[in-house]
Protein backbone atom coordinates (compact mmCIF):
# COMPACT_ATOMS: atom_id res chain seq x y z
CA UNK A 1 0.00 0.00 0.00
CA UNK A 2 1.42 3.38 -0.98
CA UNK A 3 0.83 6.47 1.10
CA UNK A 4 1.90 9.96 0.15
CA UNK A 5 3.77 11.51 3.04
CA UNK A 6 6.01 14.54 3.14
CA UNK A 7 8.18 14.91 6.24
CA UNK A 8 7.69 18.08 8.29
CA UNK A 9 10.34 20.75 7.68
CA UNK A 10 10.54 21.40 11.42
CA UNK A 11 11.26 17.79 12.33
CA UNK A 12 14.95 17.23 12.94
CA UNK A 13 16.08 13.65 13.30
CA UNK A 14 19.35 11.81 13.63
CA UNK A 15 18.49 8.43 12.18
CA UNK A 16 20.54 6.28 9.84
CA UNK A 17 20.74 7.11 6.14
CA UNK A 18 19.05 3.80 5.26
CA UNK A 19 15.94 4.87 7.17
CA UNK A 20 14.48 7.36 4.71
CA UNK A 21 11.27 7.67 2.77
CA UNK A 22 11.53 5.52 -0.34
CA UNK A 23 9.15 5.18 -3.26
CA UNK A 24 6.23 6.99 -1.61
CA UNK A 25 6.08 4.49 1.26
CA UNK A 26 5.67 6.06 4.68
CA UNK A 27 8.80 5.75 6.82
CA UNK A 28 7.63 5.04 10.35
CA UNK A 29 10.79 6.61 11.77
CA UNK A 30 9.76 9.97 10.29
CA UNK A 31 6.22 9.46 11.54
CA UNK A 32 7.59 8.70 15.01
CA UNK A 33 9.60 11.95 15.00
CA UNK A 34 6.40 13.86 14.16
CA UNK A 35 4.48 12.06 16.93
CA UNK A 36 7.14 13.02 19.48
CA UNK A 37 7.13 16.64 18.37
CA UNK A 38 3.32 16.81 18.67
CA UNK A 39 3.01 15.71 22.29
CA UNK A 40 6.41 16.30 23.92
CA UNK A 41 4.96 19.28 25.82
CA UNK A 42 2.53 17.01 27.70
CA UNK A 43 4.85 14.20 28.86
CA UNK A 44 7.98 14.09 31.03
CA UNK A 45 10.25 12.55 28.38
CA UNK A 46 9.72 11.19 24.88
CA UNK A 47 12.04 10.26 22.03
CA UNK A 48 12.39 7.84 19.13
CA UNK A 49 14.47 4.86 20.17
CA UNK A 50 17.99 4.78 18.78
CA UNK A 51 18.62 1.29 20.22
CA UNK A 52 15.81 -0.68 18.59
CA UNK A 53 16.04 -1.48 14.88
CA UNK A 54 14.69 1.04 12.40
CA UNK A 55 12.50 -0.18 9.55
CA UNK A 56 10.15 1.38 7.04
CA UNK A 57 7.17 -0.36 8.62
CA UNK A 58 7.91 0.02 12.35
CA UNK A 59 9.45 2.51 14.77
CA UNK A 60 9.74 2.54 18.54
CA UNK A 61 9.13 5.49 20.84
CA UNK A 62 10.19 5.72 24.48
CA UNK A 63 7.89 7.78 26.67
CA UNK A 64 7.77 8.65 30.34
CA UNK A 65 4.37 10.00 31.27
CA UNK A 66 3.86 12.68 33.92
CA UNK A 67 3.03 10.05 36.51
CA UNK A 68 6.59 8.68 36.18
CA UNK A 69 5.75 5.43 34.37
CA UNK A 70 7.89 4.51 31.37
CA UNK A 71 6.71 2.76 28.22
CA UNK A 72 8.12 1.59 24.93
CA UNK A 73 5.62 2.21 22.13
CA UNK A 74 5.50 0.56 18.72
CA UNK A 75 4.34 2.64 15.75
CA UNK A 76 3.14 0.81 12.63
CA UNK A 77 0.50 1.37 9.95
CA UNK A 78 -1.97 -0.22 12.40
CA UNK A 79 -1.32 2.56 14.92
CA UNK A 80 0.48 2.83 18.26
CA UNK A 81 0.59 0.33 21.09
CA UNK A 82 2.53 -0.37 24.27
CA UNK A 83 5.13 -3.11 23.73
CA UNK A 84 7.18 -2.67 26.90
CA UNK A 85 7.17 -1.16 30.35
CA UNK A 86 10.69 0.26 30.19
CA UNK A 87 12.66 2.26 27.62
CA UNK A 88 13.90 0.20 24.64
CA UNK A 89 12.09 -2.91 25.85
CA UNK A 90 9.92 -5.03 23.55
CA UNK A 91 8.00 -7.79 25.29
CA UNK A 92 6.76 -10.13 22.55
CA UNK A 93 4.25 -11.70 24.95
CA UNK A 94 2.29 -8.44 25.33
CA UNK A 95 -0.85 -8.15 23.25
CA UNK A 96 -1.93 -4.59 23.90
CA UNK A 97 -4.56 -2.64 21.98
CA UNK A 98 -3.60 -0.49 19.02
CA UNK A 99 -4.60 3.18 19.09
CA UNK A 100 -5.08 5.22 15.92
CA UNK A 101 -3.46 8.29 17.43
CA UNK A 102 -0.87 9.13 20.07
CA UNK A 103 -3.51 11.35 21.69
CA UNK A 104 -5.82 8.39 22.22
CA UNK A 105 -3.02 6.21 23.58
CA UNK A 106 -1.74 8.83 26.02
CA UNK A 107 -5.28 9.70 27.07
CA UNK A 108 -5.74 6.11 28.28
CA UNK A 109 -2.33 5.94 30.01
CA UNK A 110 -1.96 9.32 31.68
CA UNK A 111 -4.35 11.63 33.53
CA UNK A 112 -1.43 14.10 33.62
CA UNK A 113 -1.33 14.09 29.83
CA UNK A 114 -5.06 14.84 29.69
CA UNK A 115 -4.62 17.77 32.07
CA UNK A 116 -1.60 19.17 30.20
CA UNK A 117 -3.36 18.82 26.85
CA UNK A 118 -6.49 20.51 28.18
CA UNK A 119 -4.47 23.36 29.71
CA UNK A 120 -2.55 23.89 26.45
CA UNK A 121 -5.84 24.01 24.56
CA UNK A 122 -7.30 26.56 26.97
CA UNK A 123 -4.18 28.74 26.72
CA UNK A 124 -4.35 28.65 22.95
CA UNK A 125 -8.02 29.62 22.97
CA UNK A 126 -7.24 32.49 25.36
CA UNK A 127 -4.50 33.77 23.01
CA UNK A 128 -6.90 33.57 20.05
CA UNK A 129 -9.54 35.43 22.03
CA UNK A 130 -7.05 38.16 23.03
CA UNK A 131 -5.77 38.54 19.46
CA UNK A 132 -9.31 38.76 18.12
CA UNK A 133 -10.29 41.72 20.31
Amino acid sequence: MEIDCEPEDSVISSFDEDCVQLGGVKDMRLEAEAVVSDVLFAVTEMYVSQSLDCALDVAYINVEIREGTRFCLELTEAGLRVVGYAFDQVDESLSTQYHETVYSLLDTLSPGYRAAFGNALLQRLERLKQNGQ
